[in-house]
């Protein structure tokens, strides 16, 4: 079986937001979704809760910290550093690719524009991380 998955989602675009909500419901999937919408709300709620997310998903092209410089702060964090993030983004530009492998993402996966292949796209990767074993804080 499975793990249920808790999920920090870090995007700014209410609609995408929603689309990732709805593929998690039409899949019936019982992750739990924590949202932030920029870097700068999800490092306050990393630092207050004492339960860290299982996996993070990050878009890149946020207001205030992207994606690049949250992944940044992330990593240097010696705790946060070690929750398994991944890009999450409509971004194929490959300097973008190259800079967050290079920072430390455990993957980078391109949004389709249908949203059949989006699911199917959410559903595989979900499926891969609730299948690992991740370091519980």
């Amino acid at each position: 079986m499975n793990n249920v998955l808790n999920i920090l989602l870090i995007e700014d675009d209410a609609i995408e937001v929603m689309k990732l909500n709805r593929a998690i419901s039409s899949l019936n999937l019982n992750h739990n979704i924590i949202e932030a919408n920029n870097g700068e709300d999800a490092l306050e709620l990393l630092e207050k809760n004492e339960n860290l997310p299982d996996i993070i998903l990050l878009d890149l092209n946020m207001p205030k910290i992207n994606g690049v410089e949250f992944l940044t702060i992330l990593k240097n964090n010696e705790v946060l550093k070690y929750v398994p993030t991944i890009i999450l983004t409509t971004s194929s530009n490959q300097k973008d690719l190259l800079e967050c492998y290079k920072i430390g993402i455990a993957g980078y996966v391109l949004k389709p524009l249908k949203y059949d292949e989006y699911v199917l796209k959410i559903e595989n990767l979900l499926n891969y991380w609730s299948m690992n074993e991740l370091i519980k804080a």
